[in-house]
């Protein structure tokens, strides 16, 4: 049996580390596991989100709505950004590092108890799913909104088979190795998380991706939803907020906000909107509020203005360049922007990269690294920028330099983007949070 961690500090690291002992098991072993721990979430109401980008910030619309109906909710995502107990929230706030701690000791026995049966220990993303289905059980939710890891067919969230709600955000080409090469094979792996005889509400932007979520629904009896671009209409694009107003009959004339520039968020909104107006129908809620409700939601790491002309977003394969460039465009900047670039090597970063300098004009680019394993080599990244670039290319290992070579380079008005992966959103944010980073510029 393992040595049981002794302090939240150990118990992170033996979540860290289980990689290092393990991999990934098919359905039926998270199956076995939760049952192990007591079906924790039997009895909730779950909303089951898969996507390939914008599945977080629906997820964080429709808990900020049904919090502010009162509704006790759960938040099982991922990944996080800075700090692990960001994966597991209860009303919109991460588990602090006590309650993490206990329910991180109620599924170890369980894992451990597993491995003395001789049963293979569950995967990091197993654990930490069951860890949040605990968490959940034990702070007794009334909803659990379950954002999928990678994928949705073979997804461990994807063991929970009885949802109130599936959702399926847009679909672009990311994790191809794992998920396919084209549109539709990703939306038929997004899909899989479809139920039979259970509402799927779905962005249907990518016909390719749309027709494909449609046939695995009719195949599963599963009513559909399709939200396009139709359902509203954007009225201003600023730097703190996207304001749309909602094409049908009941909201028109309403103004609804997101606060993040991005434009995407209007299409993110709208799909958690409908789907909390589905699962409140029949109750006497207050919709008048939801506006402000939604209006307050932060999602960290999407455009989000994180410094003085700094600006984090967490776009990591070509469709959310293509969505981070258009929120760009929208904006009319006087000033070429300065950007920060680094990649996993499990993306598609040499698309991206095309993209950006394809469709975004930039003063100067600085390739930089992320402090994993996967990291694409700072040099290799710019060395893709300048087959595609004639423009400015600088390389810094060290995201603290690039930021730094980065404000060295802006102009006085121009804004400084930072993207490619959500490691480096996250590096991004602990340099901002030591507090020494501003003192020395």
């Amino acid at each position: 049996m393992r040595e049981q961690p002794d302090t939240y500090e150990e118990a992170v690291r033996y979540i860290e580390d289980i990689p290092k002992f393990t991999e990934k098991h098919k359905l039926e072993h998270t199956k076995q596991f939760i049952r192990r721990l007591g079906d924790p979430a039997s009895g909730r109401k779950v909303i089951h989100v898969a996507g390939t980008n914008g599945k977080g910030s629906v997820c964080a619309y429709i808990q900020a709505i049904l919090e502010k109906e009162g509704k006790r909710t759960g938040f099982f995502t991922s990944p996080h950004l800075v700090k692990i107990n960001e994966r597991i929230q209860i009303g919109r706030i991460p588990l602090e590092d006590e309650l993490f701690y206990k329910v991180f000791l109620e599924v170890f026995h369980v894992a451990s108890q597993m491995e003395e049966e001789g049963i293979a220990h569950p995967s990091y993303f197993e654990f930490l799913y069951g860890m949040g289905m605990k968490a959940f059980s034990d702070a007794d939710v009334e909803y659990i909104i379950l954002e999928t890891g990678l994928g949705g067919r073979l997804d461990a969230t994807n063991a929970f088979e009885s949802p109130a709600l599936t959702i399926i955000t847009s679909i672009s080409l990311d994790h191809t190795d794992i998920l396919g090469e084209t549109i539709e094979q990703v939306a038929r792996e997004k899909a899989g998380i479809i139920k039979r005889g259970i509402p799927v509400f779905y962005d249907g932007t990518s016909r390719e991706a749309a027709e494909v979520i449609k046939e695995t629904a009719a195949k599963c009896g599963a009513p559909c939803r399709e939200i396009t671009k139709n359902a509203f209409e954007i009225q201003e694009v600023d730097r703190k907020y996207i304001a749309f107003s909602r094409v049908n009959a009941y909201d028109k004339g309403i103004k609804w906000q997101v606060p993040i520039c991005g434009v995407y968020q209007a299409m993110n909104a709208e799909i958690a909107i409908e789907a909390a107006e589905y699962l409140l129908r029949g109750e006497s809620i207050q919709k008048e509020r939801w506006p402000e409700t939604v209006a307050s939601v932060c999602w960290e790491g999407r455009m989000e203005e994180a410094g003085d002309h700094l600006v984090i977003d967490g776009a990591h394969n070509p469709g959310a360049i293509e969505a981070f460039i258009e929120s760009v465009r929208a904006l009319r900047e006087s000033d070429l922007p300065v950007v920060v670039f680094a990649a996993a090597a499990d993306k598609k970063y040499e698309s991206m990269i095309e993209c950006l300098c394809r469709d975004l004009p930039v003063k100067a680019y600085i390739a930089t690294e992320i402090q994993d394993k996967r990291k694409v080599p700072a040099e290799k990244i710019a060395d893709v920028f300048r087959w595609y670039t004639e423009q400015k290319v600088l390389v810094r290992e060290k995201p603290e330099e690039a930021l730094r070579a980065a404000y060295e380079e802006r102009s006085e008005g121009g804004f400084i983007y930072c993207l490619g992966s959500l490691y480096l959103a996250g590096e991004i944010k602990n340099i901002l949070a030591g507090g020494a980073f501003h003192a020395e510029l």
